[in-house]
C-alpha cells in the first residue's frame, strides 16, 4: 500500500473523533469531520496548500454549526449550563434541602447542590423546606436570606 496524505488526514480525523469522547463539546467532532473532508481533498490530489485552505474553510463552517446549532439540541431545555455564579440566580427563591449522605443543608441550583450560609451570620443550618432567597456565592457556599411572604 502506497502512502497517501489522505491517510494522514484520516488518522487526524480519527484522533479528533476519539478525543471528542472526553469533552462532549462537539468542537473536536466538528474538527474531525473537517479533517475527514480534507482527506477527500488530499485523495483528489490537491496540494498541501489547498488541503490546509480546505481544512480552514471546513473548520470555519462546521465548528460554529456544531456549537450553536447541534449542541443545544442535546441539552435539556431551561438549564443554562455555565451560568451558575454569574449572578443570574440572584434574587431567586429556593427551598432548603438536606443532603442524603451527611445531612448538610443546602440548595440546588441548575441541578448542583450548594451548602448555604445565612447572610449576615455564620448560620449554616436551616430547617428543611425553608424558603430562602439566593444572594451570592462565597466560594462554593451559597449566601442566602430568609424569604418573606411577598418574595415567594
Amino acid at each position: 500500500m502506497d502512502w497517501n496524505p489522505a491517510y494522514a488526514w484520516l488518522a487526524i480525523a480519527l484522533l479528533l473523533g476519539l478525543a471528542e469522547l472526553t469533552s462532549g463539546a462537539l468542537l473536536l467532532l466538528a474538527l474531525g469531520v473537517a479533517a475527514a473532508l480534507t482527506a477527500a481533498l488530499a485523495a483528489l490530489g490537491l496540494s498541501l496548500s489547498w488541503q490546509l485552505l480546505g481544512m480552514g474553510v471546513f473548520s470555519g463552517l462546521l465548528a460554529p454549526l456544531a456549537i450553536m446549532v447541534i449542541r443545544p439540541r442535546f441539552s435539556p431545555r431551561g438549564v443554562a449550563y455555565g451560568t451558575t455564579g454569574t449572578g443570574v440566580e440572584k434574587g431567586r427563591a429556593f427551598t432548603v434541602l438536606a443532603r442524603d449522605f451527611d445531612g448538610a443543608c443546602g440548595i440546588k441550583i441548575n441541578g448542583d447542590f450548594y451548602r448555604i450560609r445565612l447572610a449576615g451570620s455564620d448560620d449554616t443550618a436551616l430547617p428543611v423546606g425553608t424558603r430562602v432567597i439566593f444572594e451570592e456565592f462565597d466560594g462554593t457556599t451559597a449566601v442566602v436570606s430568609l424569604a418573606t411572604a411577598k418574595e415567594l
